[in-house]
């Protein structure tokens, strides 16, 4: 998974065609759970940029985005928010899953 590099790197991506953010931190137990699967989930979804937030490093962006917990994904369609799926819970692979299913109905 591409990691976020800078706020204009944010700005370009956002405006990609289906990207979706992964909010996430090294110190995180619940991020850790789930990172075995995350490269099934990018293969299974291949219309989809996965790119990997620092929660750390822009928190600044998390703040303007309403992203309280974490780990949290945030899909944009062409600079417009398509979804979230923000909450403190550690998440599941079917309910990543659900959650990217939900982008394209």
């Amino acid at each position: 998974m591409e990691k976020l590099q800078s706020m204009e790197q944010f700005e370009q991506l956002k405006k990609e065609e289906r990207v979706v953010f992964m909010f996430s931190a090294d110190w995180c137990p619940d991020c850790r759970v789930i990172e075995p699967i995350l490269p099934g989930i990018e293969a299974d979804y291949p219309e989809y940029q996965f790119i990997y937030v620092d929660r750390d490093q822009f928190i600044d962006l998390c703040g303007e985005l309403s992203v309280f917990g974490i780990p949290s994904f945030v899909a944009f369609h062409e600079g417009e928010e398509a979804g979230r799926f923000v909450s403190k819970d550690r998440k599941t692979q079917e309910e990543i899953e659900a959650f990217l299913n939900s982008l394209s109905a």
